[in-house]
Protein backbone atom coordinates (compact mmCIF):
# COMPACT_ATOMS: atom_id res chain seq x y z
CA UNK A 1 0.00 0.00 0.00
CA UNK A 2 1.07 3.57 -0.65
CA UNK A 3 -0.54 6.87 0.29
CA UNK A 4 0.15 10.39 -0.96
CA UNK A 5 -0.53 13.31 1.38
CA UNK A 6 -1.73 16.63 -0.02
CA UNK A 7 1.62 18.51 0.01
CA UNK A 8 0.02 21.60 1.62
CA UNK A 9 -0.53 19.73 4.91
CA UNK A 10 3.16 18.82 5.37
CA UNK A 11 4.07 22.02 7.20
CA UNK A 12 7.32 23.19 8.77
CA UNK A 13 6.40 22.39 12.39
CA UNK A 14 3.55 19.90 12.12
CA UNK A 15 0.96 18.38 9.80
CA UNK A 16 -2.16 20.53 9.42
CA UNK A 17 -5.05 20.90 7.00
CA UNK A 18 -8.79 21.34 6.49
CA UNK A 19 -10.70 18.21 7.51
CA UNK A 20 -12.58 16.58 4.65
CA UNK A 21 -10.66 18.67 2.14
CA UNK A 22 -6.85 18.58 2.42
CA UNK A 23 -6.83 16.30 5.50
CA UNK A 24 -8.82 13.04 5.73
CA UNK A 25 -9.28 9.94 7.85
CA UNK A 26 -7.13 8.09 5.30
CA UNK A 27 -4.33 10.59 5.91
CA UNK A 28 -4.51 9.94 9.67
CA UNK A 29 -4.27 6.18 9.08
CA UNK A 30 -1.35 6.60 6.66
CA UNK A 31 0.46 8.90 9.10
CA UNK A 32 0.08 6.21 11.79
CA UNK A 33 1.58 3.57 9.47
CA UNK A 34 4.40 5.89 8.35
CA UNK A 35 5.24 7.14 11.84
CA UNK A 36 5.24 3.51 13.04
CA UNK A 37 7.91 2.62 10.48
CA UNK A 38 10.01 5.70 11.36
CA UNK A 39 9.69 4.82 15.06
CA UNK A 40 10.60 1.17 14.43
CA UNK A 41 13.76 2.24 12.55
CA UNK A 42 14.86 3.97 15.75
CA UNK A 43 13.94 1.08 18.04
CA UNK A 44 10.86 2.85 19.43
CA UNK A 45 7.98 0.60 20.51
CA UNK A 46 5.46 2.69 22.49
CA UNK A 47 3.93 6.02 21.43
CA UNK A 48 1.61 8.21 23.54
CA UNK A 49 -1.39 9.65 21.67
CA UNK A 50 -3.55 12.59 22.77
CA UNK A 51 -6.16 14.79 21.10
CA UNK A 52 -7.67 18.26 21.39
CA UNK A 53 -11.38 19.07 21.64
CA UNK A 54 -12.22 19.57 17.98
CA UNK A 55 -15.29 17.81 16.64
CA UNK A 56 -13.22 15.57 14.34
CA UNK A 57 -10.25 14.88 16.64
CA UNK A 58 -11.70 11.57 17.91
CA UNK A 59 -12.19 10.28 14.36
CA UNK A 60 -8.65 11.25 13.32
CA UNK A 61 -7.20 9.81 16.53
CA UNK A 62 -8.91 6.43 15.94
CA UNK A 63 -7.53 6.22 12.39
CA UNK A 64 -4.06 7.28 13.55
CA UNK A 65 -4.03 4.63 16.27
CA UNK A 66 -5.18 1.96 13.82
CA UNK A 67 -2.22 2.91 11.61
CA UNK A 68 0.26 2.88 14.48
CA UNK A 69 -0.84 -0.53 15.79
CA UNK A 70 -0.99 -2.13 12.33
CA UNK A 71 2.55 -0.79 11.90
CA UNK A 72 3.60 -2.73 15.00
CA UNK A 73 3.65 0.14 17.54
CA UNK A 74 1.87 0.10 20.93
CA UNK A 75 -0.35 3.18 21.39
CA UNK A 76 -0.81 4.63 24.88
CA UNK A 77 -3.94 6.80 24.81
CA UNK A 78 -3.88 9.80 27.16
CA UNK A 79 -7.29 11.10 26.03
CA UNK A 80 -8.45 14.64 25.42
CA UNK A 81 -6.27 17.43 26.73
CA UNK A 82 -3.92 20.26 25.81
CA UNK A 83 -0.82 19.54 23.69
CA UNK A 84 1.50 20.17 26.67
CA UNK A 85 -0.25 17.36 28.60
CA UNK A 86 0.74 15.00 25.78
CA UNK A 87 4.29 16.43 25.83
CA UNK A 88 4.32 15.81 29.60
CA UNK A 89 3.16 12.22 28.97
CA UNK A 90 6.29 11.60 26.87
CA UNK A 91 8.40 12.40 29.95
CA UNK A 92 6.14 10.87 32.59
CA UNK A 93 5.14 7.59 30.94
CA UNK A 94 7.35 4.79 29.68
CA UNK A 95 6.99 5.76 25.99
CA UNK A 96 9.39 6.56 23.14
CA UNK A 97 7.46 9.50 21.66
CA UNK A 98 4.04 11.02 21.21
CA UNK A 99 1.51 12.42 18.76
CA UNK A 100 -1.13 15.03 19.57
CA UNK A 101 -4.12 15.34 17.24
CA UNK A 102 -4.70 19.11 17.16
CA UNK A 103 -5.60 22.04 14.95
CA UNK A 104 -3.87 24.31 17.48
CA UNK A 105 -5.27 27.87 17.15
CA UNK A 106 -6.63 27.42 13.60
CA UNK A 107 -10.35 27.76 12.74
CA UNK A 108 -12.73 24.93 13.68
CA UNK A 109 -12.53 23.10 10.33
CA UNK A 110 -8.75 22.57 10.66
CA UNK A 111 -6.95 19.73 12.37
CA UNK A 112 -3.54 18.13 12.36
CA UNK A 113 -0.76 16.36 14.24
CA UNK A 114 2.17 17.47 16.42
CA UNK A 115 4.79 14.73 16.68
CA UNK A 116 7.64 13.84 19.03
CA UNK A 117 10.09 10.94 18.85
CA UNK A 118 12.96 9.96 21.15
CA UNK A 119 12.90 13.33 22.93
CA UNK A 120 12.82 15.58 19.84
CA UNK A 121 10.17 17.36 17.78
CA UNK A 122 9.60 15.81 14.37
CA UNK A 123 9.65 18.85 12.05
CA UNK A 124 11.03 20.40 8.87
CA UNK A 125 12.81 17.89 6.66
CA UNK A 126 11.60 14.97 8.81
CA UNK A 127 7.98 15.84 7.96
CA UNK A 128 8.84 15.96 4.24
CA UNK A 129 10.57 12.57 4.67
CA UNK A 130 7.38 11.14 6.23
CA UNK A 131 5.53 12.25 3.08
CA UNK A 132 8.05 10.49 0.83
CA UNK A 133 8.00 7.33 2.98
CA UNK A 134 4.20 7.17 2.80
CA UNK A 135 4.16 7.69 -0.99
CA UNK A 136 6.70 4.86 -1.32
CA UNK A 137 4.64 2.59 0.95
CA UNK A 138 7.70 2.04 3.13
CA UNK A 139 5.65 0.66 6.02
CA UNK A 140 6.33 -1.85 8.76
CA UNK A 141 3.67 -4.42 9.65
CA UNK A 142 2.84 -5.70 13.10
CA UNK A 143 0.24 -6.02 15.77
CA UNK A 144 0.58 -3.29 18.38
CA UNK A 145 -1.56 -2.99 21.51
CA UNK A 146 -3.58 -0.01 22.77
CA UNK A 147 -4.07 1.00 26.37
CA UNK A 148 -5.72 4.00 27.99
CA UNK A 149 -3.92 5.96 30.69
CA UNK A 150 -5.34 8.81 32.78
CA UNK A 151 -2.63 11.39 33.33
CA UNK A 152 -4.55 14.63 33.87
CA UNK A 153 -4.21 14.48 37.63
CA UNK A 154 -0.49 13.68 37.44
CA UNK A 155 -0.04 16.59 35.05
CA UNK A 156 -1.87 19.04 37.34
CA UNK A 157 0.14 17.71 40.32
CA UNK A 158 3.35 18.43 38.41
CA UNK A 159 2.19 21.92 37.34
CA UNK A 160 1.97 22.99 40.99
CA UNK A 161 4.59 20.64 42.48
CA UNK A 162 7.10 23.37 43.40
CA UNK A 163 4.80 26.40 43.22
CA UNK A 164 5.73 29.22 45.59
CA UNK A 165 3.50 32.09 44.50
CA UNK A 166 1.37 34.62 46.34
CA UNK A 167 -2.42 34.70 46.28
CA UNK A 168 -3.81 36.91 43.50
CA UNK A 169 -7.27 37.43 42.03
CA UNK A 170 -6.98 36.09 38.50
CA UNK A 171 -9.34 35.76 35.53
CA UNK A 172 -8.88 32.88 33.08
CA UNK A 173 -10.21 32.24 29.57
CA UNK A 174 -9.77 28.76 28.11
CA UNK A 175 -11.62 29.73 24.90
CA UNK A 176 -13.53 26.40 24.83
CA UNK A 177 -10.19 24.79 23.92
CA UNK A 178 -8.63 21.58 25.17
CA UNK A 179 -7.01 23.22 28.23
CA UNK A 180 -10.38 23.87 29.94
CA UNK A 181 -10.73 20.73 32.10
CA UNK A 182 -7.08 20.94 33.21
CA UNK A 183 -7.59 24.62 34.07
CA UNK A 184 -10.64 23.78 36.20
CA UNK A 185 -8.46 21.41 38.26
CA UNK A 186 -5.43 23.71 38.30
CA UNK A 187 -7.23 26.70 39.84
CA UNK A 188 -8.49 24.48 42.68
CA UNK A 189 -4.84 24.05 43.68
CA UNK A 190 -3.67 27.66 43.39
CA UNK A 191 -3.87 30.22 46.21
CA UNK A 192 -5.97 33.34 45.71
CA UNK A 193 -9.32 33.74 43.94
CA UNK A 194 -9.87 32.48 40.42
CA UNK A 195 -12.62 33.15 37.89
CA UNK A 196 -12.55 30.96 34.79
CA UNK A 197 -14.67 31.34 31.64
CA UNK A 198 -15.22 29.05 28.62
CA UNK A 199 -13.61 25.98 30.22
CA UNK A 200 -16.19 23.67 28.61
CA UNK A 201 -14.54 22.05 25.61
CA UNK A 202 -16.41 22.86 22.40
CA UNK A 203 -14.63 22.33 19.09
CA UNK A 204 -16.93 24.82 17.35
CA UNK A 205 -15.49 27.65 19.51
CA UNK A 206 -18.85 29.40 20.04
CA UNK A 207 -17.59 32.34 22.13
CA UNK A 208 -14.50 33.53 20.32
CA UNK A 209 -11.63 32.14 18.28
CA UNK A 210 -9.02 30.53 20.58
CA UNK A 211 -5.95 32.58 19.61
CA UNK A 212 -4.86 34.87 22.46
CA UNK A 213 -2.30 36.72 20.34
CA UNK A 214 -5.12 38.52 18.49
CA UNK A 215 -6.40 41.32 20.72
CA UNK A 216 -10.08 41.02 19.77
CA UNK A 217 -10.09 37.45 21.15
CA UNK A 218 -9.23 38.87 24.60
CA UNK A 219 -12.36 41.05 24.89
CA UNK A 220 -14.20 38.60 27.20
CA UNK A 221 -11.14 38.30 29.44
CA UNK A 222 -10.71 42.10 29.63
CA UNK A 223 -14.38 42.41 30.56
CA UNK A 224 -14.03 39.75 33.29
CA UNK A 225 -10.97 41.52 34.77
CA UNK A 226 -12.80 44.87 34.69
CA UNK A 227 -16.13 43.58 36.09
CA UNK A 228 -14.54 41.77 39.04
CA UNK A 229 -11.64 44.18 39.61
CA UNK A 230 -9.07 41.40 39.16
CA UNK A 231 -5.28 41.68 39.38
CA UNK A 232 -4.79 40.26 35.87
CA UNK A 233 -6.14 37.80 33.33
CA UNK A 234 -4.69 34.80 31.44
CA UNK A 235 -5.91 33.16 28.22
CA UNK A 236 -4.95 30.03 26.29
CA UNK A 237 -5.11 29.01 22.64
CA UNK A 238 -7.03 26.01 21.31
CA UNK A 239 -4.49 23.39 22.40
CA UNK A 240 -2.96 25.13 25.42
CA UNK A 241 0.59 25.72 24.19
CA UNK A 242 0.25 29.51 23.72
CA UNK A 243 -0.51 32.02 26.45
CA UNK A 244 -2.03 35.50 26.34
CA UNK A 245 -2.43 37.90 29.27
CA UNK A 246 -3.88 41.25 30.28
CA UNK A 247 -3.03 43.39 33.30
CA UNK A 248 -5.48 44.93 35.80
CA UNK A 249 -6.15 47.80 33.38
CA UNK A 250 -6.92 45.38 30.55
CA UNK A 251 -3.71 46.13 28.63
CA UNK A 252 -2.43 43.17 26.60
CA UNK A 253 0.91 41.78 27.75
CA UNK A 254 2.58 40.54 24.56
CA UNK A 255 4.86 37.51 24.32
CA UNK A 256 8.11 39.44 24.62
CA UNK A 257 6.79 41.41 27.63
CA UNK A 258 5.79 38.15 29.35
CA UNK A 259 9.29 36.85 28.72
CA UNK A 260 10.81 39.96 30.35
CA UNK A 261 8.75 39.29 33.48
CA UNK A 262 9.44 35.54 33.52
CA UNK A 263 13.19 35.95 32.90
CA UNK A 264 13.89 37.92 36.07
CA UNK A 265 13.47 35.12 38.66
CA UNK A 266 15.18 32.62 36.33
CA UNK A 267 18.25 34.84 35.96
CA UNK A 268 18.35 35.39 39.75
CA UNK A 269 18.84 31.63 40.11
CA UNK A 270 21.00 31.25 37.01
CA UNK A 271 23.11 34.39 36.53
CA UNK A 272 24.60 34.61 33.05
CA UNK A 273 22.15 32.12 31.52
CA UNK A 274 21.06 32.38 27.88
CA UNK A 275 17.47 33.53 27.28
CA UNK A 276 16.15 32.95 23.75
CA UNK A 277 13.47 34.94 21.91
CA UNK A 278 12.43 34.91 18.27
CA UNK A 279 13.30 37.58 15.70
CA UNK A 280 9.90 39.25 16.11
CA UNK A 281 10.61 40.20 19.75
CA UNK A 282 11.22 43.76 20.91
CA UNK A 283 14.73 45.17 21.32
CA UNK A 284 13.51 46.19 24.79
CA UNK A 285 13.42 42.47 25.74
CA UNK A 286 16.97 41.74 24.56
CA UNK A 287 18.25 44.85 26.38
CA UNK A 288 16.39 43.84 29.55
CA UNK A 289 17.84 40.31 29.56
CA UNK A 290 21.34 41.79 29.27
CA UNK A 291 20.56 44.28 32.05
CA UNK A 292 19.46 41.38 34.29
CA UNK A 293 22.82 39.70 33.67
CA UNK A 294 21.63 37.17 31.09
CA UNK A 295 22.80 36.49 27.56
CA UNK A 296 20.02 37.44 25.10
CA UNK A 297 19.88 35.27 21.99
CA UNK A 298 17.73 36.10 18.98
CA UNK A 299 16.64 32.98 17.09
CA UNK A 300 14.34 31.82 14.30
CA UNK A 301 10.55 31.85 14.75
CA UNK A 302 8.96 28.39 15.20
CA UNK A 303 8.48 26.24 18.30
CA UNK A 304 10.47 23.28 16.93
CA UNK A 305 13.41 25.52 15.98
CA UNK A 306 13.42 27.23 19.38
CA UNK A 307 13.37 23.86 21.23
CA UNK A 308 16.39 22.68 19.21
CA UNK A 309 18.29 25.89 19.99
CA UNK A 310 17.50 25.57 23.72
CA UNK A 311 19.03 22.09 23.77
CA UNK A 312 22.11 23.35 21.97
CA UNK A 313 22.68 26.38 24.25
CA UNK A 314 21.36 25.00 27.56
CA UNK A 315 18.97 27.97 27.84
CA UNK A 316 16.62 27.68 30.85
CA UNK A 317 13.91 29.84 29.22
CA UNK A 318 12.80 30.86 25.74
CA UNK A 319 9.77 32.50 24.18
CA UNK A 320 8.11 33.71 21.03
CA UNK A 321 5.94 36.74 20.25
CA UNK A 322 3.20 34.23 19.42
CA UNK A 323 2.88 33.29 23.10
CA UNK A 324 4.85 30.02 23.08
CA UNK A 325 6.89 30.04 26.32
CA UNK A 326 9.45 27.28 26.94
CA UNK A 327 10.76 26.59 30.45
CA UNK A 328 13.67 24.22 30.92
CA UNK A 329 14.17 25.73 34.39
CA UNK A 330 12.22 23.40 36.77
CA UNK A 331 10.35 22.01 33.72
CA UNK A 332 10.98 19.93 30.58
CA UNK A 333 11.81 22.50 27.90
CA UNK A 334 8.53 22.28 25.97
CA UNK A 335 6.05 25.10 25.35
CA UNK A 336 3.28 24.94 27.93
CA UNK A 337 0.84 27.81 28.49
CA UNK A 338 -0.54 26.32 31.72
CA UNK A 339 2.93 26.06 33.23
CA UNK A 340 3.84 29.54 31.96
CA UNK A 341 0.71 30.84 33.73
CA UNK A 342 1.81 29.27 37.01
CA UNK A 343 5.27 30.81 36.62
CA UNK A 344 3.75 34.21 35.76
CA UNK A 345 1.82 34.18 39.04
CA UNK A 346 5.07 33.32 40.83
CA UNK A 347 7.09 35.99 39.03
CA UNK A 348 4.58 38.76 39.78
CA UNK A 349 4.55 37.73 43.45
CA UNK A 350 8.36 37.70 43.61
CA UNK A 351 8.57 41.18 42.07
CA UNK A 352 6.78 42.77 45.02
CA UNK A 353 4.69 44.77 42.54
CA UNK A 354 1.34 44.28 40.84
CA UNK A 355 1.36 43.20 37.20
CA UNK A 356 -0.15 46.60 36.37
CA UNK A 357 2.79 48.35 38.09
CA UNK A 358 5.24 46.12 36.21
CA UNK A 359 3.57 47.12 32.94
CA UNK A 360 3.58 50.82 33.92
CA UNK A 361 7.35 50.64 34.49
CA UNK A 362 8.15 48.98 31.15
CA UNK A 363 9.99 51.13 28.60
CA UNK A 364 7.49 52.44 26.06
CA UNK A 365 7.89 52.02 22.34
CA UNK A 366 5.57 52.17 19.37
CA UNK A 367 5.37 49.18 17.08
CA UNK A 368 3.41 48.09 14.05
CA UNK A 369 1.23 45.02 14.19
CA UNK A 370 2.43 42.28 11.83
CA UNK A 371 2.28 43.68 8.30
CA UNK A 372 1.56 40.98 5.75
CA UNK A 373 2.41 40.98 2.04
CA UNK A 374 0.89 38.38 -0.25
CA UNK A 375 3.63 37.04 -2.55
CA UNK A 376 4.22 34.18 -4.94
CA UNK A 377 5.24 31.09 -2.90
CA UNK A 378 8.13 30.52 -5.33
CA UNK A 379 9.44 34.08 -4.85
CA UNK A 380 9.02 34.55 -1.11
CA UNK A 381 12.50 33.51 0.03
CA UNK A 382 14.18 35.17 -2.98
CA UNK A 383 12.63 38.54 -2.12
CA UNK A 384 14.07 38.38 1.41
CA UNK A 385 17.50 37.53 -0.10
CA UNK A 386 17.26 40.48 -2.51
CA UNK A 387 16.42 42.88 0.33
CA UNK A 388 19.29 41.51 2.44
CA UNK A 389 21.79 41.86 -0.41
CA UNK A 390 20.73 45.46 -1.15
CA UNK A 391 20.98 46.43 2.52
CA UNK A 392 24.31 44.70 3.08
CA UNK A 393 25.81 46.52 0.10
CA UNK A 394 24.77 49.92 1.45
CA UNK A 395 26.28 49.27 4.90
CA UNK A 396 23.07 48.85 6.93
CA UNK A 397 23.20 46.98 10.24
CA UNK A 398 21.50 43.68 9.36
CA UNK A 399 20.85 40.50 11.37
CA UNK A 400 20.04 37.60 9.04
CA UNK A 401 19.11 34.94 11.65
CA UNK A 402 15.63 34.50 10.18
CA UNK A 403 14.86 36.85 7.31
CA UNK A 404 16.24 40.38 7.66
CA UNK A 405 16.24 42.42 10.88
CA UNK A 406 17.58 45.94 10.39
CA UNK A 407 18.66 48.26 13.22
CA UNK A 408 18.73 52.04 12.75
CA UNK A 409 18.88 55.07 15.04
CA UNK A 410 15.05 55.03 15.07
CA UNK A 411 14.70 51.38 16.13
CA UNK A 412 14.41 48.22 14.06
CA UNK A 413 12.36 46.53 11.37
CA UNK A 414 12.00 42.91 10.34
CA UNK A 415 11.08 41.19 7.09
CA UNK A 416 10.79 37.41 6.90
CA UNK A 417 9.05 34.76 4.83
CA UNK A 418 6.29 32.83 6.62
CA UNK A 419 7.08 29.12 6.92
CA UNK A 420 3.41 28.24 6.69
CA UNK A 421 1.84 30.64 4.15
CA UNK A 422 2.67 32.40 0.89
CA UNK A 423 3.23 35.72 2.66
CA UNK A 424 6.04 37.95 3.78
CA UNK A 425 5.68 39.25 7.33
CA UNK A 426 7.11 42.58 8.47
CA UNK A 427 7.20 44.39 11.79
CA UNK A 428 8.82 47.59 13.05
CA UNK A 429 9.43 49.21 16.45
CA UNK A 430 10.65 52.69 17.31
CA UNK A 431 10.79 55.12 20.22
CA UNK A 432 8.10 57.35 18.69
CA UNK A 433 5.61 57.54 15.81
CA UNK A 434 7.83 59.70 13.58
CA UNK A 435 10.64 57.14 13.86
CA UNK A 436 8.17 54.32 13.18
CA UNK A 437 6.91 56.06 10.04
CA UNK A 438 10.51 56.29 8.78
CA UNK A 439 11.05 52.56 9.42
CA UNK A 440 7.82 51.54 7.67
CA UNK A 441 8.81 53.73 4.70
CA UNK A 442 12.08 51.75 4.52
CA UNK A 443 10.15 48.46 4.44
CA UNK A 444 7.79 49.71 1.73
CA UNK A 445 10.75 51.09 -0.23
CA UNK A 446 12.69 47.84 -0.13
CA UNK A 447 9.67 45.76 -1.10
CA UNK A 448 8.79 48.15 -3.95
CA UNK A 449 12.30 47.54 -5.35
CA UNK A 450 11.40 43.83 -5.41
CA UNK A 451 8.01 44.52 -6.98
CA UNK A 452 5.83 43.90 -3.90
CA UNK A 453 3.01 46.09 -2.55
CA UNK A 454 1.45 45.92 0.88
CA UNK A 455 -2.16 44.73 0.60
CA UNK A 456 -3.42 44.59 4.16
CA UNK A 457 -2.31 45.16 7.70
CA UNK A 458 -3.34 42.28 9.93
CA UNK A 459 -2.29 41.68 13.49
Amino acid sequence: MTHRFNPTILREYDIRGIVGDTLTEADAYALGRTFASLASDEGARRIAVGRDGRTHSGMLEAALVRGLTEGGIDAVLTGMGPSPMLYFATHYLDVDGGIQVTGSHNPADYNGFKMLLQGRSVFGQEIQALGRRSAAGDWTTGNGNTEEVHIREAYVDRLVADFSGKPFRVGWDAGNGAAGPVLDELIERLPGQHFAIFTTVDGRFPNHHPDPTVEKNLEHLKQLVADKGLDFGIAFDGDGDRIGAVDGKGRVIWGDQLLMILAEPVLKEHPGATIIADVKASQILFDRVAQLGGIPLMWKTGHSLIKSKMKETGAPLAGEMSGHIFFKHRWYGFDDALYAAVRLIEAVGASGKSLTEIMDAMPQSVATPELRFQVDEVRKFDIVDEVRDRLSSDGSKVDATDGVRVSTADGWWLLRASNTQDVLVARAEAADQTGLDRLVAQIDGQLAKSGVERIEAAH
